[in-house]
């Protein structure tokens, strides 16, 4: 039996691949959550044993590329399966860097989601048919992306930032200081060559960060 944590903002969604999953007699969702702050207290509960967690990475305040290192830390053994809307592969690459063992879009058919669970599930690297080019040609470096010079945490800064946050209300949704997040603002300018705030928001919207 393979048990599984399914973390996802909306319950509807969370329903639905529950029961999706639990058509199969060798798939079992044990626990369910609808934010990171929910998923970290659920796996602090004794007697709480997972095989597999399906990890949406659009979840509000702390998103999902910040959870999977949190996740790491509390269980180094954890095998995390990404699952997100973004078919962007500097998305992907982030979720495999931060510690997640396969990502798979929401595009994808029932079929892929349930393959990647049973492989993740034996400790296998996945990626989705629809985004696995994308990220071999970033590997080959014939489409690098500045982006991927942003550790996880940066990254989710980054996203925070342009998303409106300031300084004070990363720290709280992070649980990291002011003076942290300061730090790490000046880092993600530095490592993309920008020097405002003007020239990193314009480069979000050409790499697709921003609608």
């Amino acid at each position: 039996m393979i048990r599984i944590f399914l973390i996802d903002d909306h319950a509807v969604v969370r329903e639905g691949y529950r029961r999706l999953l639990e058509r199969r007699p060798d798939l079992r969702v044990d626990a369910e959550a609808g934010s990171a702050e929910e998923a970290l207290q659920k796996l602090r509960e004794p007697g709480l044993a997972i095989d597999v967690i399906v990890l949406d990475l659009s979840l509000p305040n702390m998103g999902g590329i910040e959870l999977i290192p949190r996740i790491m830390q509390r269980q180094p053994q954890a095998r995390i399966l990404a699952f997100s809307m973004h078919r962007d592969p500097l998305y992907a690459s982030q979720a495999l860097r931060a510690g997640a063992l396969g990502y798979v879009t929401k595009s994808s058919s029932p079929d892929v989601l349930i393959d990647a669970i049973y492989r993740i599930a034996k400790g296998e690297k996945v990626l989705s048919p629809d985004i696995a080019p994308d990220i071999a040609l970033s590997l080959l470096g014939r489409e690098r992306n500045p982006i991927d010079e942003l550790s996880p945490r940066e990254f989710e800064i980054l996203r925070l930032l342009l998303d409106g946050q300031n300084a004070e209300q990363i720290g709280e949704i992070l649980n990291i200081s002011p003076k942290t997040v300061q730090n790490g603002h000046y880092q993600i300018k530095a490592k993309l060559g920008v020097k405002t705030d003007i020239e990193l928001t314009r480069l979000a919207l050409k790499l697709g960060l921003i609608a």
